[in-house]
Order: C-alpha cells, then sequence, then structure tokens
C-alpha cells in the first residue's frame, strides 16, 4: 500500500515521538509498502497561532499525492489527525494536554478564563471528529493504557494500547555507582526532583543527560553537589546505551507521562526504575518491589529508594526481573504494524 504517517513537529526538538514516527516509517517499509511522512511544524504559542496550526491540518486532503492514490493514513499526535482521509488509522501518541488534564494546572498556558475555555471548547470539538467520527473504534490505537485512559475520560472515545517497542540497540552490563537520568530536561520530567533527592545522600552519585529548557538551572543545581553528580547534556546513541548498561538504576519519575521509552530501555538494559506513584505510563510496566522501586514524589521518599539501591544485589535482582518481564509482554514492530493494518 501507499501510506502516510501524519506527525506535528517542532523544529529542533527531537523526542520519543520522533523516534516513534521514524521507527514506524521503517517497519511499514520493511513489510513492503510504500511509506512517507507528512510533517507540519508545530507552535502553541500565542493562542492564535495552535489555531492557525488545527486549521493547517484541517485543510489538508491526503488522499492522494501527484496523481498517486494514498491507500492509508496513519496519524500520531495532535493536531495531525485532523488531516482529511478516507481510510485513517490513530496511534495516538497523545493529544494537546494543555486542554485535557493538564488544563489550568502549571503544567499548562490555559490558565482557565473565558477565552482559554472556549479555545479547549474547540480542540474538544475538532479531536472528536478528526479521532471519533473519522475513524472507526477497531482501527483506534494508543501508545499506553494511560493516553486511552485519557481518551475515553476526555472524548468518549475507546483505543486499543498497542505499545511501540524500544531500539533493539540495548544491553545489560555491569551495575556501576550511578543512578541515571537520560531524558529531556523539563518541568513535566522532574529533574529537579531527584536533585532534591540526591541533596538527602551525601554519598551518592548521578549522572545527568539531555537537554532542555532546564538545562542551565539543572547544572547549576548539580554544582552545589560536587563531583558525584555529572550532567553531560544531549548524548549520541553510543553513549546512551553505555551509560544504561552500566547504571546501578535508571530515575525516571515524570509527571503522568503518557509512555515513556525510558523504562523500557531500563528495562531492556537490566536496570531497576526509581519512580513515583503518580508516573503514568511508567506504571504500566514498573511494578514496586518486582522490577522498580515506586514512592510518593517527595525528594525523601526518592532518596530511600535510591538508598535501598546502593544494594547490589537488589539492584540486580530488580533489574534482572524487568529484563525479563519486558521480554514476556511480546512488544514487537511486527505486532504494531499487523494492528495498524489489520
Amino acid at each position: 500500500m501507499n501510506i502516510v504517517i501524519t506527525t506535528a513537529q517542532v523544529p529542533f526538538v527531537r523526542g520519543g515521538n520522533e523516534e516513534l514516527v521514524d521507527s514506524l516509517k521503517l517497519a511499514l517499509l520493511e513489510h513492503g509498502h510504500r511509506v512517507d511522512v507528512v510533517a507540519l511544524p508545530f507552535k502553541w504559542y500565542p493562542h492564535e497561532s495552535l489555531v492557525r496550526s488545527m486549521a493547517a491540518w484541517r485543510l489538508l486532503d491526503l488522499s492522494e499525492s501527484n496523481g498517486v492514490a494514498v491507500d492509508l493514513l496513519i496519524a500520531t499526535k495532535f493536531p495531525s489527525y485532523l488531516a482529511q482521509h478516507s481510510n485513517k488509522r490513530l496511534w495516538l501518541v497523545h493529544q494537546y494536554r494543555q486542554a485535557y488534564d493538564q488544563f489550568g494546572t502549571p503544567l499548562s498556558d490555559l490558565t482557565g478564563g473565558p477565552e482559554d475555555v472556549r479555545l479547549r471548547q474547540m480542540i474538544q470539538a475538532a479531536d472528536g471528529r478528526g479521532m471519533g467520527v473519522e475513524v472507526a473504534p477497531q482501527h483506534r490505537y494508543a501508545i499506553s493504557q494511560n493516553v486511552a485512559g485519557r481518551l475515553k475520560k476526555y472524548n468518549g472515545l475507546d483505543a486499543h494500547a498497542l505499545y511501540p517497542p524500544p531500539k533493539a540497540i540495548w544491553r545489560t552490563g555491569e551495575y556501576g555507582d550511578y543512578v541515571l537520568y537520560l531524558n529531556r530536561l523539563d518541568d513535566a520530567k522532574r529533574p529537579m526532583l531527584l536533585l532534591d533527592a540526591l541533596a538527602l545522600l551525601p554519598k551518592a552519585k548521578a549522572i545527568i543527560a539531555g537537554s532542555g529548557p532546564l538545562l542551565a538551572e539543572v547544572q547549576r543545581r548539580a554544582a552545589k553537589l560536587g563531583e558525584r553528580v555529572q550532567v553531560l547534556g544531549r548524548v549520541s546513541d553510543e553513549r546512551a546505551v553505555e551509560l544504561y548498561a552500566n547504571a546501578r538504576a535508571v530515575y525516571y519519575a515524570p509527571v503522568d507521562e503518557d509512555y515513556g521509552y525510558s523504562t523500557l530501555e531500563a528495562q531492556a538494559s537490566g536496570k531497576a526504575v526509581i519512580t513515583t506513584n503518580d508516573a503514568g505510563g511508567v506504571l504500566e510496566f514498573a511494578a514496586d518491589q518486582r522490577n522498580a522501586l515506586v514512592s510518593e514524589p517527595t525528594a525523601a521518599a526518592l532518596a530511600e529508594s535510591i538508598r535501598r539501591l546502593q544494594d547490589r544485589d537488589l539492584a540486580a535482582d530488580l533489574g534482572d526481573q524487568g529484563h525479563a518481564d519486558l521480554a514476556a509482554k511480546g512488544i514487537s514492530w511486527q505486532r504494531v504494524v499487523s494492528s495498524l493494518l489489520g
């Protein structure tokens, strides 16, 4: 088939969504299909830009291109599922969460005023059409149960959880003496909470890798903790594999995460996950005392998890179980492709 994948792209920013789209395209190509990605730049500020972005996607009719019929459209994240096509499949990465579960919170620039309420209603109406009316229920998927749950809660739409696999590059290694954070540095991922926990543990070590708006603040705070906390910035895939393979454990405690590749990357590397009971999609893989330590989202509670994992045997037991649990789930691109094209 001729297949188009649609996605919204913030220029110069790469993360889990971009990895998912690239990997999906490759998987479909390997199954013999002709595939291309249609991406439009996404800007959410000021609010007029958000409306224009929605309109731009809605005006796109992707039924054919240059005289070539497009047999199937696979839409991923807001607002790319607003594009027009008679055979649309949804693999929802996330909606515009600032208009849903984050509305009126510090994580959203929609504060709850009259104009914001009207914009929220506009987004919800567009979502109801782009993901509901125009997509058959059996063709509606989400990247996690957490994302599917939000879609049901706020839009009344059912979706099947369909997990994207992590890259097949991760390997197990030694159990080093550091806790690893490897993710985007922003408020939703809570790197500062890790630093607060480390401040309570004078001997604990950590490596923080990634970039984002909090990089300078993370560097400043980490410097106060001395040489035991390293901030590396963005690292290559090869360096990431090494860091995961030789960590004692992986800290990943975002706020109600959609999915979170870091959880699977940690388990693929045989490492225990340190997380919190409000981490969302992380908890579909991380189970307290089985393959992870799950605590309240406080510095003191996380410090206790880090302290406990100074016991190498405990770290190894949890890491080995996580590695086995991930393998048992049978997450594969074969399953993804079969589901989306079924």
